[in-house]
C-alpha cells in the first residue's frame, strides 16, 4: 500500500519481511529510554488476512517501521486458515520475527463457539465483539490448551519466543485470566492494560484506540472516538494504537489511523512491547 495516501517512502525487501533500511521513520530512530512510546499492533494476522496485513503494515510504515508494529497471530482463523509450517505465509512470518516485530498469540481460532453463562457474559459476546471473543467463555483447559498449542505452533514456526498473549477482542473471561497465570506468557493485554501474567504486574494502564468497521454506525463511533481520545493519548506516558485488517475496507478508516498514528509520532517514540519491562 506505498502509494497510498500520496506515497511513502516504503520500500519492501524481496522477501517482503521489513523495510529497506532507509527507509525507517526518523521518528523511530530516537532513544525511547524515559520518552512518551507509541505502541502499535496489527490483529488478526493470517494467511487469510495476507493482503490486507501488507497493507496495514506499508500505512503504518509512514510513521512507524516494520520492526517496531505487533503482529498479533491467530493460529486457525475460524478453523478455516490454517497457520501451516512451511508454507509462504509461514516463511514471511518468520522473516517478520527475525527483523525484529513483537510476534502475539492472538488466540487460537479468534471465533467464539463457547456458550456463555450469565446476561454480561452473553451481551459481551453477541454485541461487542460480533461473535469474536473467543476466550469470553472458555474453561481454564481448554484456554490453557489453545494458548500453548498456539505458542508452540509460533515458536517452531518464528524459531523465537512470543512476546505474549492477547485474547481475541482483548476479552478474557475466568478460565482465561487463570490459564495465563499458567502458561508462562511474558505479557498480556487487554482494552485498558498491558501486565504481566506472572505477577499481575500492570506496566501500561490506559485505552487503545481501535476502529470498527462492521457497519455504518460503529464505523461512525470509532472515527469519532479516534478524535476524542487524541489528547488522552498525547497526554499518555505509554499510548497504544490496535488496527485491523477490516479497516483496509474503509478509506475514512485508514485515513483517521494515518493521522492518528502521524500525530502520536511527534510525541511519542515508536516502541515494541518487549521494551516495556527494560
Amino acid at each position: 500500500m506505498a502509494g497510498w495516501l500520496g506515497g511513502g517512502s516504503t520500500k519492501r525487501t524481496e522477501s517482503g519481511a521489513g523495510l529497506t533500511a532507509h527507509a525507517a521513520p526518523e521518528t523511530a530512530r530516537r532513544s525511547v529510554a524515559g520518552a512518551k512510546r507509541l505502541l502499535v499492533s496489527i490483529h488478526d494476522v493470517g494467511p487469510r488476512s495476507e493482503g490486507a496485513v501488507d497493507r496495514l503494515r506499508d500505512l503504518l510504515a509512514r510513521h512507524v517501521p516494520e520492526d517496531r508494529q505487533a503482529l498479533l497471530v491467530v493460529p486457525d482463523h475460524w478453523g478455516e486458515a490454517p497457520l501451516t509450517p512451511g508454507s509462504p505465509f509461514a516463511a514471511r512470518l518468520r522473516g517478520w520475527a527475525e527483523s525484529g516485530a513483537d510476534i502475539f498469540v492472538h488466540g487460537w481460532f479468534h471465533k467464539d463457539l463457547a456458550s456463555h453463562d450469565g446476561l454480561g457474559a452473553r451481551l459481551k459476546a453477541q454485541h461487542m465483539t460480533a461473535g469474536e471473543g473467543e476466550f469470553l467463555g472458555l474453561d481454564h483447559a481448554t484456554a490453557l490448551d489453545r494458548m500453548e498449542r498456539g505458542r508452540a505452533l509460533i515458536e517452531n514456526i518464528t524459531g523465537r519466543a512470543v512476546t505474549g498473549f492477547i485474547a481475541p477482542a482483548w476479552l478474557y473471561g475466568d478460565g482465561a485470566k487463570q490459564a495465563l497465570g499458567d502458561a508462562g506468557f511474558a505479557l498480556a493485554e487487554d482494552h485498558w492494560k498491558v501486565w504481566q501474567p506472572a505477577s499481575g504486574r500492570v506496566l501500561v494502564r490506559g485505552p487503545v484506540l481501535t476502529w470498527a468497521s462492521r457497519s455504518r454506525g460503529r464505523i461512525a463511533s470509532s472515527l469519532f472516538a479516534a478524535r476524542a481520545l487524541a489528547p488522552v493519548l498525547s497526554a499518555s506516558k505509554v499510548a497504544r494504537i490496535g488496527v485491523h485488517p477490516g479497516d483496509v475496507g474503509v478509506p475514512a478508516i485508514l485515513a483517521s489511523i494515518d493521522r492518528s498514528v502521524g500525530r502520536l509520532v511527534g510525541s511519542h517514540a515508536p516502541s515494541r512491547y518487549s521494551d516495556l519491562a527494560a
